[in-house]
């Protein structure tokens, strides 16, 4: 939006020239989602508890938890808020990638809106049946594919990139639309499942967005996407905007999330953000180096399967609770020091991701 301004005003004055450096348009849609949390934090916080919005805490889960009863939660439209405005104001709104990835996070948004809205304010502890979120998740995943895929411009956008190896490029065909759907769905139910503790989801989300956000700009550069023999996807360059958004509302957000929470961002936060991680990926062609960034929430994930089947196949359990940080909790772990070793894992996974730029 702000950047056709600034394209008109660069005929009065050749400085305004600096907003279209893709650069210092990622800085300031940081700055904005950052700003946009910080302002409105504080009183979507007090709303939130005037409505008695509060988090509703297991009765078999750790013990730490039971003072977090009645904390204001559904924070993550806060988070909404804050990536869709820093996205359509610094972003280039003729990139179809931009409206995709606001589509995305809206429609995971909403999803994951109604899901808390029925266990928070309607009472109903099952919240949306688990068969219609999938339901709709998969709606609003397959569309995108669907999307993506018709309106591919190079054979390079719906190839499978394999890291590590410089030439190694999977043609996906029709395929590609089952791949897009199970990064999506997949990553958006990853990050969900990592949301149990306070800012324990956030801030990966946040190191994992940065990750995409430089590829996404190196991507969509055909000299730095040549030079690291990455697929060069015109356009995908505007996902660094994006990314940016991710990361200040992101920062933002956790300003009132960090231990001990003031609010919590529920499924429509959680839903959202994990959505948005894998359609970036998908647009970038780096699915797989999204498997082993967001490796985190590919952890929780496991542990909670493993954790199903085997109860069910053997009557026992694997962990004392899964997913897997309330294992840990139940171990004797305070809460702060898991939530600060996840992070360090997931700091450390990221770090491994973006190795593979150079490593073929």
């Amino acid at each position: 939006m702000l950047l056709w301004l600034t394209e008109m005003l660069m005929a009065l004055h050749t400085g305004f020239g600096v907003f279209q450096f893709l650069t210092f348009r990622t800085i300031l849609a940081v700055l904005t989602g950052l700003s946009i949390s910080l302002l409105i934090g504080p009183y979507m916080i007090r709303q939130l508890t005037e409505r008695q919005i509060g988090q509703a805490v297991r009765d078999d889960g750790p013990e730490t938890h039971f003072s977090k009863a009645g904390t204001p939660t559904m924070g993550g439209a806060l988070i909404i808020i804050a990536i869709v405005s820093g996205t359509l104001l610094w972003g280039d709104l003729g990139n179809r990638f931009v409206w995709l990835a606001v589509a995305v996070t809206l429609s995971f948004g909403a999803i994951g809106w109604i899901d808390d809205y029925r266990k928070v304010v309607a009472q109903n502890p099952k919240g949306l049946p688990a068969r219609w979120k999938y339901f709709w998740q998969s709606v609003a995943a397959i569309l995108v594919a669907v999307l993506l895929y018709h309106t591919a411009q190079s054979p390079v956008e719906t190839e499978l990139i394999v890291p590590f190896f410089k030439a190694v490029a999977i043609d996906l065909g029709i395929f590609y639309l089952v791949t897009t759907y199970f990064v999506i769905v997949g990553t958006s139910n990853a990050v969900n499942l990592t949301d149990g503790l306070d800012g324990l989801a956030i801030m990966p989300t946040v190191m994992v967005a940065g990750a995409l956000g430089l590829m996404a700009y190196l991507s969509g550069h055909i000299e730095f996407a040549d030079y690291l023999q990455i697929p060069y996807v015109a356009g995908a360059g505007e996902m660094a905007i994006f990314c940016g958004a991710i990361i200040g509302a992101g920062l933002g957000f956790l300003w009132f999330n960090t231990y001990p929470a003031q609010v919590f961002m529920g499924d429509v936060g959680a839903l959202a953000l994990g959505a948005a991680l894998g359609l970036v990926a998908v647009v970038i062609r780096q699915e797989i180096v999204l498997f082993i960034m967001g490796g985190l929430f590919v952890l929780e994930t496991v542990s909670v399967i493993m954790q199903v089947v085997s109860y069910r196949l053997t009557g026992r359990r694997i962990f004392r609770m899964a997913p897997i940080h309330h294992h840990f909790e139940l171990k004797g772990w305070p809460e702060p020091r898991v939530i600060v070793r996840f992070w360090i894992i997931a700091l450390v996974l990221v770090l491994i991701g973006l190795s593979t730029l150079k490593l073929r």
